[in-house]
Parts: structure tokens; C-alpha cells; sequence
């Protein structure tokens, strides 16, 4: 592999790790607040990419346009499915039923996309979709830029949120214990419904910047869920930051391999990483001291 190549692969591997540490950032959410597994995540974000193509489609304006849409809509998803679906669950088998619960609702979610537009592949053509800009001799799409822009701004409003509001400190301190921030006053059962809905909200900046450069279709999801689980799990369970790590780790990792393997078998770095983390350290990499310090 060349220098310049290499080069190339390292810049593309950022954007693309910027990218997945948005999408997979709710999935950490979900998990840290309530310990519940959202198979329905990544088709929440081909939902979003859907609306966000359907938003351009009729208006002709930028899709990213549409997040004053779809933001406050799916944050009302997340509050509403959390208190109406997932507080129903019994807690002692929370985990293992959310898996049950939230993968019929991906089947739904597919079905309805496949019925309102059918299963023809979308995507989204902008004036800036085919342009590309020179970064140090690396050649980089102006769209991947857009969403790792997208996803830079999301993950540091999120940080700010959690890092400096009372709402913030409270979700903070209902993921690292839950009992104990009850003791405190904290009312955990809205601070969680709050929280789902917040790692719903960021489904949907995560799906508008995917439709960016992504060709769409209603099973589209299956193909994120895997690696995005993988994601959170390396990065350890309830850890923002934690994941954020890992996905640009893994990003960097895909787009070098690309190179050498294809874009097919550089998928299974997230298979690899996953598989290495659960026989090594089931509770990742960077979860443990990093997740309490979050």
C-alpha cells in the first residue's frame, strides 16, 4: 500500500468512524438507561433516511432541512415507545424480551416502508452529491464530510447536554446506578423514557446523514445492525464514550481494509472485534472505569 493511499484510507476511516459513533450512540443510550437491547435502532434509521429522502423528493430543499421534522418526532417516538412498550416488560427478563419486542417492531417498520414506497432502491441527489474536495492529496467526498460535520455536531451537543444540564447528570447517574440515583430523588422512570427518546432523536440525525451517500431500501437495516451492535459492545455497554472509541477504531480498521480485502470481507472486522471482545473482556474494551467516569 502506497503513503497516499494509505493516507486516503486513514481520512476516510475517520469520517466513516465519526459516522458510526452517531448512529450507534442511541443504542448505547437505550441500553444504559433501561438495559434494553433495540434490535429496532438501525430501522429507525432507515426510517429517518426515508423521510429525509421523501422530504426532498417533495420540497426539493437540502434533506438535512428535514431534521426540524424528524428530531422532535422521533424523540416523541422514543418518550411514547418506552412508556407504552418497554415499561410493560418484566423487569427480570427486561433484556432478553426487548430483544423479542424490538425486533417485531423492526419487521414492522420494514413492512411499512415496503407498502408506502415499496421495495425500489432511493437515493438522495443533491447539487454537491457527485463533488469531491482535496485534503492533503486525499480525495474526500463533499457528502462524507456533510455527515461527518452532522455527526460531529450531534455527538458534541449530546456531550454538552449530558456533561452540563441537571437532565444531563441525572441520566448520568441513572446509567452508572440506578437505586442509588432513586435514593437521591432522581425520578428514574422519567429519566428514562427522556433518555430513549434522546437515543431515538439521534436515530434520526444518524438516518438523515446516512441518506446523504447511502443508496436506501426497507431491509437496508439489517445490514447496520450487526456492526453497530459490535460497535457498542467493544466500546462497552452504556459507555458514550466508550463507543465513540471504538467506532473510529473500527471505522479506521474497515477502510484499511478495504483496500487489501474488498468491501464485503472488511465487514468482518466488526465481527472479529466482537467475537475477540467476548472471549477477552465481555464488558469491552473501554467500558469499566471509562463507562463510570462518563
Amino acid at each position: 500500500m502506497s503513503g497516499s493511499l494509505l493516507f486516503q484510507s486513514l481520512v476516510l476511516g475517520v469520517l466513516l468512524g465519526g459516522l458510526y459513533a452517531l448512529l450507534a450512540a442511541g443504542l448505547t443510550l437505550y441500553f444504559g438507561v433501561m438495559r434494553v437491547v433495540m434490535i429496532a435502532h438501525s430501522a429507525f434509521l432507515i426510517l429517518a433516511a426515508y423521510l429525509a429522502w421523501y422530504f426532498h423528493e417533495r420540497t426539493g430543499w437540502d434533506p438535512l432541512l428535514s431534521l426540524v421534522v424528524t428530531v422532535p418526532l422521533f424523540f416523541v417516538l422514543g418518550v411514547g415507545m418506552q412508556r407504552l412498550l418497554i415499561t410493560r416488560l418484566r423487569p427480570a427478563t427486561l433484556t432478553m424480551m426487548s430483544v423479542l419486542l424490538t425486533f417485531a417492531v423492526a419487521l414492522f417498520i420494514e413492512g411499512m416502508l415496503g407498502l408506502v414506497w415499496s421495495g425500489t432502491q432511493r437515493r438522495v441527489q443533491l447539487p454537491y452529491s457527485g463533488s469531491n474536495i482535496d485534503f492533503l492529496g486525499a480525495n474526500v467526498a463533499v457528502v462524507k464530510l456533510v455527515a461527518f460535520g452532522l455527526a460531529a455536531a450531534s455527538l458534541g451537543l449530546l456531550y454538552l447536554l449530558l456533561k452540563r444540564s441537571r437532565f444531563g447528570h441525572a441520566l448520568r447517574a441513572t446509567i452508572q446506578h440506578r437505586e442509588a440515583a432513586q435514593l437521591v430523588g432522581i425520578r428514574t422512570d422519567r429519566v428514562a423514557g427522556l433518555g430513549f427518546g434522546l437515543g431515538l432523536a439521534t436515530a434520526a440525525v444518524g438516518g438523515t446523514a446516512l441518506a446523504l451517500d447511502t443508496t436506501i431500501y426497507p431491509s437496508l437495516h439489517w445490514h447496520w445492525i450487526g456492526p453497530l451492535m459490535a460497535i457498542i459492545v467493544v466500546g462497552g455497554l452504556g459507555s458514550v464514550p466508550g463507543t465513540a472509541i471504538a467506532a473510529m477504531v473500527l471505522g479506521i480498521g474497515q477502510s484499511l481494509l478495504q483496500v487489501e480485502l474488498g468491501t464485503t470481507w472488511a465487514q468482518t472486522v466488526f465481527y472479529v472485534a466482537l467475537f475477540a471482545t467476548l472471549m477477552v473482556r465481555p464488558q469491552g474494551f473501554f467500558g469499566g472505569r471509562l463507562a463510570q467516569r462518563f
